[in-house]
């Protein structure tokens, strides 16, 4: 451990034309040993991560990882496989085995690369990549001091379970023997504080975190520190409550879990498998109206920005909401859109930013637009069938009376259906959390069942 403190992360990455050549000639490979079609991708990601606990370094893990995959296509029938190890030995292994895994498959006839006007042919920059020059010791000294005003948020803070400061870069090419190549740069940087509070014998934990593109867009370390210890001492004292029907606040981070219950059911994969409480719901009314989500890929040092899709396919600005609260279209690969008899929507990989328009009130309007009823802050559990809508999470939060927030809960459950949950919101907050690939702020939903005592 000596040595580590004059350590800094090394976040330089090759040059993406010569990794595209290696990428090209393992798919000039494919194609001579038999293949119909082929598409391949390289990562390559570096990053530190510190962590300390109780004043102490906890761990220091640097990370240099890499794989190069391969899909080979023998007419519909297709076959994949990938290594780490970029020797030529290994590259020639990699497309053998593909290959011989396509001899060994069914032929699927929704098989293939996607279409070839539909490629990406424009790549704008959209500000992804903002190296760190950070040192093992710099990013100890940040650690420790997270953590020491997350201790010293409040008296009922007592210890603390860890605080972390990462920074990672990554590269990643994507090229298929249709002649697309493309190549993805970007950066991410965090840091995190998770702290106990302590009353009697009883004990809360909460935690606060920020990320983004660009280090010198991270909240202060002290701020993430005091807030997470500020959540867990306001936690202390909760309780159960009565069963009871009343409007539920989510706040944005848990907000956006909600919104992506929406993206799974109107995704592809889920579509083609009949396991959706959305199908066939293309042009109906599924949100309440006012509520409107778009898909902003361009958004510049955002999550969730890209330009293309994992197939290559160019992303789009699209609406899946529209102000009446209509559902416009789905999120579909080129797989899935053949599954359904429709077409790519460029959403292979997921969607891209995805941005819940916000409303007019801030949280504390959002909490006198409620009145009497429950701001959710944790959610646990799965408790979703994605077929039917049904919907019952674990929480824990606070009661809100006369639009002022009162004594913590927990030991309780949220449960609706989502359908008619979505019909039910009230309003979107502007108090929007941008930190995810989901932007929203919190989301008043009426209705709720809440199951205590």
């Amino acid at each position: 451990m000596t040595s580590l403190p004059t350590q800094t992360i090394d976040q330089s990455l090759p040059n993406p034309d010569a990794l595209a050549a290696s990428l090209e000639r393992v798919l000039a490979q494919a194609t001579g040993a038999g293949a119909t079609a082929a598409g391949a991708t390289m990562s390559i990601s570096v990053g530190l991560t510190v962590t300390v606990r109780g004043g102490d370094v906890e761990s220091v893990e640097f990370q240099r990882d890499r794989d190069l995959s391969l899909t080979a296509y023998r007419g519909q029938r297709s076959g994949s496989a990938s290594s780490a190890d970029w020797s030529e030995a290994s590259l020639n292994e990699v497309v053998d085995r593909a290959l011989s895994i396509s001899g060994h498959t069914g032929e699927d006839p929704y098989a293939g690369l996607p279409d070839p006007e539909r490629q990406a042919t424009d790549f704008p920059d959209l500000d992804l990549h903002h190296p760190w020059s950070l040192s093992v010791v710099e990013a100890i000294d940040m650690a420790l001091a997270c953590e020491a005003a997350g201790l010293e948020a409040d008296e009922l803070v007592f210890q603390s379970e860890g605080a972390t400061v990462s920074t990672h870069a990554g590269l990643t090419l994507l090229a298929n023997t249709q002649g697309f190549v493309g190549h993805r740069l970007g950066t991410s940087h965090s840091v995190s504080c998770s702290v106990l509070a302590k009353s009697g014998d009883e004990m809360q934990r909460d935690y606060w975190y920020s990320s983004a593109r660009r280090h010198e867009d991270l909240e202060a370390v002290a701020d993430i520190g005091r807030r997470a210890g500020e959540r867990a001492a306001s936690r202390l004292g909760a309780r159960s409550i009565p069963t009871a029907a009343m409007p539920v606040l989510y706040t944005p981070e848990l907000a956006r879990g909600l919104i992506g219950h929406f993206l799974a059911a109107i995704s592809g994969g889920n579509l083609y498998r009949r396991a959706s409480f959305l199908l066939d719901a293309q042009g109906k009314p599924v949100f309440a109206p006012g509520v409107r989500i778009t898909q902003r890929p361009f958004l510049s040092r955002a999550a969730g920005s890209r330009s293309f899709d994992s197939e290559g396919v160019a992303m789009a600005d699209r609406t899946l909401i529209d102000e009446r609260g209509v559902l416009q279209g789905y999120l579909l690969g080129s797989y899935s859109a053949r599954r359904l008899g429709l077409e790519t929507t460029g959403n292979a990989g997921g969607p891209a930013n995805i941005v819940v328009e916000p409303g007019e009130l801030d949280f504390q309007a959002l909490l006198t637009e409620m009145g009497d009823g429950l701001l959710v802050t944790e959610l646990m559990g799965q408790g979703l069938n994605m077929v039917t809508g049904d919907y019952s999470r674990g929480a824990s939060g606070f009661l809100v009376r006369n639009g002022e927030i009162r004594e913590p809960v927990d030991e309780i459950t949220v449960a609706g259906n989502l359908g008619d949950m979505f019909r039910n919101i009230r309003a979107v907050g502007r108090d929007v959390d941008i930190r995810g690939n989901c932007r929203t702020g919190s989301i008043l939903v009426d209705g709720m069942t809440v199951a205590g005592q």
